[in-house]
Order: C-alpha cells, then sequence, then structure tokens
C-alpha cells in the first residue's frame, strides 16, 4: 500500500501538537511489519525533508483544497493508494480511485473560536467541513471528537476510527533538583502543564489554588509558553493571595520531563480538549492527577485521575486539597495512572491508522 502523507506541520514556525502526530506517526507507521510505503509531501519548498514539493502556497492551496477540491495533486501523489491528510486545516483532493483519510484532531475552532486567528477559524472549519464530506474515513483521537463531529457536522459514526494517541515525551537522565534550581522552583508544589490561554483555565486553577495554600506548602507551577488571553491569567497571577505561583514560560523537553518527575500531582482543569496529553505524561511518569471531567480528558485518564467541574472554582480546590493532602489517594492515582498510561503507545497509534487505511480502500459492505 502507498499513502501521500501530508507533512507540513513539521516545518511550521509554531509546529504545535500536530507536528508531534506526524511526526511519531511517520515513524511508528514505518517500523510496522507490513509498514505502508508513505510518500510525504509538502505544500511550496517546506523544509525539504518531504518526498513531494507540490507547487503553489498554504495561503493558496489550503483553501482552494477546502471550497473546491482543487488543483489536483502531482501525479506522483494521485496515484498512491491513499491520501491522508494529517492536518484538518489541509484537505487535499484525492482522485475517485484514491481513497482520502482525514485525521480531525479536536473541534476547538468550534469551542472556542474566539483562540483563533480570523483567517484560520475560517480555515480549520472549512476544513473540517470538507472532511466531513469527502473523506472515506476520518480519524480521530479520541471517542470524545468522534462524537463532536457526529453531533456538530452530522459525520456518521461508521466513517471515523478512533486512534489513540501516546506520550512522546522523553524520559531523561536529567537530575530534577539541579532542574528546579535552574528554574526557581522549590518542593513541593503542584504541576500544571499547558499554554497560558483561557482554554487551559489557568485562571480558575489560580483562584482554587489560592482557597486550599493556607493549608498545603506546595507552589503551583505553571509551565507553559504564553498563548492568546495570556493577559488574564498575568493580572490573576498579579491578584493579592496567597502561597506561591512560578511561572517558567516555554520549557524545553528535557526540563519538561524533570519538572513532571519532581512534581507531587499534576492539575490539568482543561475546559475542552481532543485528547488530554499532559494527562498521559504524567502518569507514565507516576504523577497523581487532578483532571476535569471535560470528555476528552476524563477519556484519556479512565479511572485513574480524580476528575472535577472544570467552571467550578470550589470543586477544583476540593481535588486539589484531596490530592495535596490525601497520600492514600495520590498513592492509588499513581499506581492506577502508571498502569493506564501503558496502554498507549505510538505503535498502537500506527497499528490502528493502518487498520484505517486498509478499510479506506476496501470498505466493508454489509
Amino acid at each position: 500500500m502507498r499513502v501521500a502523507f501530508h507533512t507540513d506541520q513539521l516545518w511550521f514556525s509554531a509546529p504545535g501538537g500536530i507536528a508531534t502526530y506526524v511526526r511519531e506517526l511517520t515513524a511508528a507507521l514505518a517500523s510496522l511489519p507490513d509498514a505502508p510505503e508513505l510518500v510525504t509531501f509538502q505544500v511550496g519548498a517546506g523544509d525539504g525533508s518531504a518526498d513531494v514539493s507540490v507547487p503553489g502556497s498554504i495561503r493558496s492551496l489550503y483553501p482552494r483544497w477546502a471550497l473546491t477540491g482543487r488543483p489536483a495533486l502531482p501525479a506522483s501523489l494521485a496515484s498512491c493508494d491513499v491520501v491522508h491528510a494529517t492536518n484538518h486545516a489541509a484537505i487535499p483532493p484525492a482522485p475517485r480511485e484514491t481513497a482520502l483519510v482525514a485525521t480531525v484532531h479536536d473541534l476547538a475552532v468550534d469551542a472556542f473560536p474566539e483562540a483563533f486567528p480570523a483567517s484560520w477559524r475560517w480555515l480549520y472549519r472549512a476544513g473540517v467541513r470538507a472532511a466531513a464530506h469527502r473523506a472515506d474515513l476520518i480519524v480521530v483521537p479520541s471517542q470524545a471528537t468522534a462524537d463532536d463531529l457526529e453531533d456538530r457536522h452530522g459525520v456518521d459514526p461508521s466513517r471515523m476510527r478512533v486512534t489513540p494517541l501516546a506520550s512522546s515525551l522523553p524520559t531523561t537522565p536529567l537530575d530534577v533538583d539541579e532542574v528546579l534550581a535552574r528554574l526557581g522552583i522549590a518542593r513541593p508544589y503542584v504541576l500544571c502543564p499547558a499554554t497560558l490561554e483561557p482554554r487551559k483555565n489557568q485562571v480558575r486553577l489560580i483562584r482554587a489554588y489560592r482557597q486550599v495554600a493556607p493549608d498545603v506548602p506546595h507552589a503551583l507551577v505553571l509551565a507553559g509558553p504564553d498563548g492568546w488571553g495570556v493577559d488574564l491569567i498575568t493580572d490573576e497571577i498579579d491578584r493579592a493571595g496567597g502561597g506561591a505561583i512560578v511561572r517558567t514560560g516555554w520549557l524545553s523537553a528535557h526540563d519538561l520531563d524533570a519538572v513532571y518527575r519532581g512534581a507531587d500531582a499534576v492539575a490539568y482543569v482543561s475546559l475542552y480538549e481532543g485528547f488530554g496529553l499532559p494527562v498521559l505524561e504524567a502518569m507514565q511518569r507516576g504523577v497523581a492527577v487532578l483532571g476535569s471531567i471535560t470528555p476528552a480528558v476524563s477519556e484519556t485518564a479512565g479511572d485513574a485521575a480524580l476528575l472535577v467541574e472544570p467552571t467550578d472554582v470550589a470543586a477544583i480546590a476540593e481535588g486539589l486539597a484531596r490530592v495535596l493532602t490525601d497520600g492514600a489517594l495520590r498513592g492509588e492515582l499513581v499506581v492506577n495512572g502508571t498502569a493506564r498510561a501503558s496502554g498507549f503507545s505510538w505503535q498502537a497509534t500506527a497499528r490502528a491508522t493502518l487498520d484505517a487505511y486498509r478499510d479506506a480502500v476496501t470498505p466493508t459492505t454489509t
């Protein structure tokens, strides 16, 4: 099987989670004993790593693909068995005899449209609509995202395949205390690893933390780059209140691994996710997780995290207090979380994706 595999995201200035998906899935697919032949492609010059460069520019091609399904892909791609659109902002056309598989990572643009620039907001919506109408199969990272696609875009569940993700954050030999000292973090602490933006819910987390701070010795560490709406979070940090809040900014993968390993707990009470990767990253390192009851996070966490209503500051505060003061509960979460994380791997993601390719090429009939 030959698969035209879209890799534009790898050279974007802000590659994000989609680039991680593309990079990890490419390697995992290639490692399968029955690996498909991947013919990678990028629009324009890209970074030179792709097998095929598609003439044109992203600014022009992405919207034309979404709205008209044109222009056609070069013959070297159109002759493949499958075209895999790995980023739902870009749904390239596939000839009638070629199966189109599209990955829709989440519907954050519908849930939080204000978090996207107007041009990208339009493009993501157009891309999802194109995938909903044209793709032979849509792969999603969670059942929650599949449910969103069915509810919001009317996609039949039979046209979707859930292919859960896995952690790609490396476990390093870095000395935790040396990293914490360099970053100005003192133990004990609870960690929130996320971009600072409203969707990640740090304002409510800070308010909840300040309610419990008088009763625990823990600092709150906010580890992530500034995102849209960061001023709201900065203003909340600057308000008078108890406890200690440390803001690290962007961290390298190695530093983030060490900061995870030094934490007593991870608080990830995001308002919306397509999957919830930090939950797995924490569990993989034996760290107890306080998560949100939002569908994708609770689906990823299973029964291995303490889940709370993310819009309720009192509920978050109660959850924090329990995780930070109840050693038996924390130990139970660590044991369950470690077992839960072991069930996710990029090899499993690749196998499920290859199965989706085969289903798209040879659809089952009833």
